[in-house]
């Protein structure tokens, strides 16, 4: 089972920053996982919410501000890093990347724009997952060889809680949260030919629960205690 660290090591470090995610590598981390948006002049930025307020205590909207701008802004004392940069960073790591797109159209310009920065890269250490099926549908037509996780979670309505439109997508791989997984559903979505990768999971037991179940990736907080929690259980 793949250990990814969730917005890098976010339990030790300023999540989605440079510092998180060399953490988590240090960590012995198979991956990470980050959260992109864009910016107001079309750049594609690493963070998590939509505004500044949480992490900068700023008011401004992420997609109101040219990326210049954002360097300007320090997440609790980090930069903002690009996607470019992280994944030039992360070269031989496993990287998720979750289009932020809400559950309506994708921000116009986002999908092209993470396309294009993949192209860039090594795209086969690459995944791009979303809760938005239409973010994901439009990945696929942009760049057909990346693969793609459907994510979901238990508050969702049954369509998108047991992730009917995988099959739609061809997705390859399918992002449950943690609650909703169990040894069946597992083996049944490796029939499918499908990877399975769980967030978000710190508790000893549940990890334990995740290896039993036979699922490929956990996301957790801190990965390098993930792993030694997994170990200590074997």
């Amino acid at each position: 089972m793949k250990i990814w660290g969730h917005r890098g090591a976010s339990a030790l470090a300023v999540e989605n920053t440079m510092a998180a995610f060399r953490r988590a590598r240090a960590d012995g981390a198979d991956g990470v996982e980050l959260d992109v948006r864009l910016s107001a002049d079309g750049a594609v930025v690493v963070f998590h919410d939509d505004d500044l307020r949480r992490l900068a205590d700023r008011p401004e909207r992420v997609d109101r501000l040219t990326l210049l701008e954002l360097r300007g802004v320090r997440a609790r004392g980090e930069p903002i890093p690009t996607l470019d940069e992280v994944l030039e960073e992360l070269a031989g790591l496993t990287v998720n990347v979750e289009i932020k797109a809400g559950d309506r159209l994708p921000p116009r310009g986002l999908v092209d724009a993470v396309a294009r920065v993949i192209r860039r890269h090594r795209a086969d250490e690459v995944l791009v997952s979303s809760f938005n099926p239409l973010a994901l549908l439009e990945l696929r037509a942009r760049a057909p060889s990346v693969v793609i996780g459907l994510l979901f979670h238990r508050d969702q309505a049954r369509p998108l809680r047991e992730g009917w439109s995988r099959h739609l997508l061809g997705a390859r791989a399918v992002h449950p949260e943690h609650v909703l997984v169990d040894e069946e559903r597992v083996a049944r979505w490796h029939r499918e030919g499908r990877a399975v990768n769980v967030w978000t999971v710190d508790d000893p037991g549940e990890l334990a629960r995740m290896a039993r179940a036979g699922v490929d990736a956990v996301i957790a907080n801190d990965p390098g205690a993930a792993r030694a929690a997994i170990a200590a259980a074997r």
